[in-house]
């Protein structure tokens, strides 16, 4: 922040760093290594009185002068000047921090300098002696660079107590100070051994040749134990933070930590082929290949230490986009742009938004990311979303994504961002939404008799709104399954509930039966499932079709068909609200005793696209693209290390309940991993917080702008989710923490990305199961089942506290009549306005029964079952108010 930047483009993200650094920390480990090497294979000449040998020494003498101190002097230089420009702030804080250590490595680096010009330039001429001497203080000097510049590179990643105390034998000593001397060293002398090798395969006289390759060989395979175990040991000594970041959190470190675990043993293997008697070309190719390995090797291991000390360039100290951890606290909820010293524009307009969105970005993600250059490169990351998923990624950094900096600035700037790397940078424009053409298809009302009509048949779909994903052949969330219920009423002084001696049917009206609905969507749930493979097509997991006969629920009263397999298809087209025809029959006549007609809602207006990109499916409204579906695959694929994609492509794909447990669709997953409702709201709550109900409509089909519009009931004029629900990161709490206590390992990391908003801390949330504990009505509705004021209202966090009191389970104070008879299906509670299918598509039975749409019998309609006046209602309190 209080430094300009040097844009650099598609050379950008740390190019030129790692370019140059692991160039020179190769050769400058060869400088300390092969310092030792050049002593101890003179003292080895001298010693044997193989003048051969000493010759070849001052030869290769040269070649280490020029190369460590010529060329590793100037590339020293371009780390200063590399770093000093991509991080001036981070570099700054090095050099005040270790003004004593950088002090002390410059007289160690000039007494290698002057040591390594008397040895080569008086190699001939000084006493052997003293000769001798003069490489041991060249090697001295040089391993107490590496020990000084060891403990100042390793406070980068692992500052330990500095942090609290400030004090400098703190940050020189730290955790990893050990373990990373041990394991340099190492490196030092099997680089000084690959150098060795290839000088001396390239020596004319083959026994002088024999002799060195053999003995620089030796110097590869030496140190090799001390590598390995002082690697263990150097992983082990990190905070579990940075050990984390490196085994599972940084994404683009699994490929260099897979180079490294395998290059290492190569070493080994080169160093003992190497000595194996061979010839020239072979020897030569041998240590150039070994060199080869041993650079990767090397670059491999840097590339892993910088992503341990991720989102960090001094860890805990200042991001890696020089934002200290001080100046991060102070920027919660501020704009970053009005306070950032070189930043040209100080607010987002609407003018502006694509210039300050290119300046965020440079301030915030160049120093990480490039744009269409090799490391890091932006485009094909951010080419995976839509402009709300890109800002809603933007959003997760620093918890979602932990090995990034979280993004500093507010909305408006975040949304700046995103619309810069969308049309800036991937060339497209914002999508606008499809227009819904809202449809007033006349609804037929069947006859009802007031006076002559002997039974009255209610029917409702239980959860107001089934989802339903058609992402079939690529992965099933929620196969088609809808639930359709009746109670049988004969009509009378005293009402009765008939379950014997009748015959409940129900048929979907024409079109839903379209062959393309016939395509077995839910094949795969089945499979899943274990539920039978053999089922024809069209037939649902419970064997239903979208008509048939319901089956007596013995216990509740009622008649039920569930996991009907109707899709929100109409002829080819999008319709998330398909009217069944419900009829009670005489079971020994036919006799038809009573009809009515009731809405089976089922939406795929499932909006993963509005993020993941891709699109609709059908009509722009819903279904999934295959598109859609193979990104989401794909991030799954790569954020959890499944194989889901490639088991799609094999033709298996995956119903998500088959690992996580679901009990709305009685699936038990897998005891070690989170439940479906825990993982999708507690994952989702990173990228979404403070969004209220907005959240909600970003995935659900509850978008008042959609199509679908599910919250159509008569609490949708003063309620949105949260009045229920909570907001998703409360939501998700609550869920998490059920998770939590059931000893589910993956929900305390997730609990602590989330801040809860509802509640003053996760104490105060009352843990839940999905789908069995939700919003208790007598929250707001108290026994005397008065109007409540919306304006005070919220169920959340008072949960039912199982099953069976759940509204879609309750009855009234009779015990014999389902609450959702009388008052409509959740979500679409009499009176419902249906915003895009017809508005009365949902009240056919209030219409039927009473004709007007309030619940049935309110406002004193006791007449609808009743043959005789009523003074009280036997159901609930509050039934004699009167029709507003």
């Amino acid at each position: 922040m209080n430094y300009p930047v040097w844009d650099l483009g598609a050379l950008g993200g740390g190019f030129w760093i790692a370019l140059v650094a692991v160039t020179h920390v190769f050769v400058s480990h060869f400088a300390v290594g092969g310092g030792l090497w050049l002593v101890l294979t003179e003292m080895k000449a001298r010693r044997e009185n193989d003048f051969l040998l000493l010759g070849y020494v001052k030869g290769h003498a040269k070649f280490f002068l020029l190369l460590t101190m010529v060329f590793g002097g100037l590339s020293g230089v371009g780390i200063w000047w590399t770093i000093a420009l991509l991080n001036p702030a981070a570099t700054s804080s090095l050099i005040h921090t270790f003004v004593f250590g950088w002090a002390a490595e410059w007289v160690c680096f000039s007494g290698e300098i002057v040591a390594l010009l008397i040895y080569y330039y008086k190699f001939d001429t000084m006493k052997a002696r003293d000769h001798v001497v003069i490489g041991w203080f060249y090697f001295v000097f040089a391993w107490l660079s590496l020990f000084l510049i060891n403990g100042i590179i390793g406070f980068m990643l692992t500052p330990g107590r500095w942090l609290e105390t400030g004090n400098f034998w703190h940050g020189f000593f730290n955790e990893s100070f050990w373990p990373a001397l041990f394991f340099r060293s190492a490196l030092c002398f099997g680089i000084a051994g690959m150098f060795g090798l290839l000088t001396g395969s390239w020596q004319r006289d083959v026994g002088l040749r024999e002799r060195v390759v053999k003995y620089s060989a030796r110097w590869v395979i030496a140190p090799f134990a001390i590598l390995v175990l002082s690697a263990f040991w150097y992983l082990k000594a990190m905070p579990e933070p940075q050990e984390t970041m490196i085994l599972k959190q940084a994404r683009e470190v699994a490929p260099w930590l897979s180079r490294f675990l395998w290059l290492t043993p190569f070493i080994l293997v080169g160093g003992l082929v190497a000595i194996v008697r061979m010839p020239q070309r072979a020897q030569q190719a041998t240590a150039v290949v070994l060199a080869i390995i041993g650079f990767v090797h090397m670059g491999s291991f840097e590339f892993i230490r910088e992503a341990g000390r991720r989102p960090w360039v001094i860890h805990g100290l200042m991001y890696s986009n020089a934002v200290t951890a001080q100046q991060a606290d102070e920027l919660q909820g501020r704009s970053f742009l009005a306070t950032a010293r070189w930043a040209q524009h100080r607010e987002v307009t609407d003018a502006n938004l694509l210039a300050a969105g290119e300046e965020i970005f440079r301030l915030q993600c160049a120093a990480c990311h490039s744009i269409g250059g090799p490391l890091n490169d932006i485009v094909p990351l951010s080419s995976r979303f839509t402009q709300v998923g890109l800002e809603a990624e933007i959003a997760g950094h620093g918890t979602a994504s932990p090995y990034m900096p979280p993004f500093f600035g507010n909305a408006a700037e975040r949304r700046a961002v995103a619309s810069y790397l969308l049309q800036t940078v991937q060339g497209q424009e914002q999508a606008p939404p499809t227009k819904v053409t809202p449809r007033d298809d006349p609804i037929d009302i069947p006859p009802f008799d007031p006076q002559d009509d002997p039974y009255v048949l209610l029917a409702w779909s239980d959860q107001g709104l089934r989802g339903l994903t058609d992402s079939d052949p690529w992965f099933v969330i929620f196969p088609p399954g809808a639930d359709l219920h009746a109670q049988l009423i004969e009509r009378g002084e005293t009402p009765d509930v008939i379950t014997e001696g009748v015959t409940i049917t129900y048929a979907v009206e024409p079109g839903f039966e379209h062959p393309e609905n016939e395509v077995s969507f839910w094949k795969h749930a089945r499979e899943n499932l274990g539920l039978a493979e053999d089922l024809e097509p069209g037939v649902g997991l419970t064997g239903n079709r979208v008509s048939g006969t319901m089956a007596l629920d013995e216990d509740r009263e009622m008649f039920a068909a569930t996991r009907i397999p109707v899709v929100p298809y109409q002829d080819g087209q999008f319709n998330p609200y398909p009217i069944f025809t419900i009829e009670a029959r005489d079971s020994e006549s036919g006799e038809v005793l009573a009809s009515t007609r009731a809405v089976v809602p089922v939406s795929s207006e499932i909006a993963c696209a509005g993020c993941h990109g891709g699109g609709w499916r059908v009509d722009g409204l819903a279904g999934f693209s295959d598109d859609t579906s193979r990104r989401i695959l794909e991030a799954h694929d790569q954020r959890s290390g499944t194989q889901l994609l490639a088991l799609a492509r094999a033709g298996k794909p995956r119903l998500c309940q088959s690992c996580h447990a679901d009990p709305s669709q009685d699936a038990e997953g897998r005891p070690e991993l989170l439940g479906f409702s825990a993982a999708m709201h507690g994952f989702h709550a990173q990228f979404l917080a403070g969004r209220d109900a907005d959240a909600c409509a970003l995935c659900h089909p509850v978008d008042p702008a959609g199509a679908t519009v599910a919250l159509r009931g008569g609490h949708a004029t003063s309620l949105d989710c949260t009045h229920c629900h909570g907001t998703l990161e409360d939501h998700a709490l609550g869920l998490l923490k059920a998770e939590h206590e059931a000893g589910k390992p993956g929900a305390a990391a997730l609990m602590a990305t989330i801040r809860p908003r509802l509640v003053e801390s996760v104490d105060d949330l009352e843990p839940r199961q999905p789908w069995v504990q939700l919003p208790d009505c007598l929250a707001c509705h108290t026994d005397d089942f008065e109007r409540p004021d919306p304006v005070d209202v919220s169920a959340f966090n008072q949960w039912t506290e199982g099953e069976d009191d759940l509204y879609r389970r309750s009855t009234d104070e009779s015990e014999r009549l389902q609450c959702q008879a009388c008052h409509g299906a959740t979500h679409a509670t009499y009176p419902a306005h249906n915003a895009n299918f017809g508005a009365d598509r949902d009240n056919v039975q209030p219409l039927q029964y009473q004709g007007m749409r309030r619940a049935i019998g309110a406002a004193a309609s006791c007449e609808v079952c009743h043959t005789m006046e009523m003074e009280d209602s036997i159901h609930h309190p509050g039934m004699e108010e009167p029709a507003p």
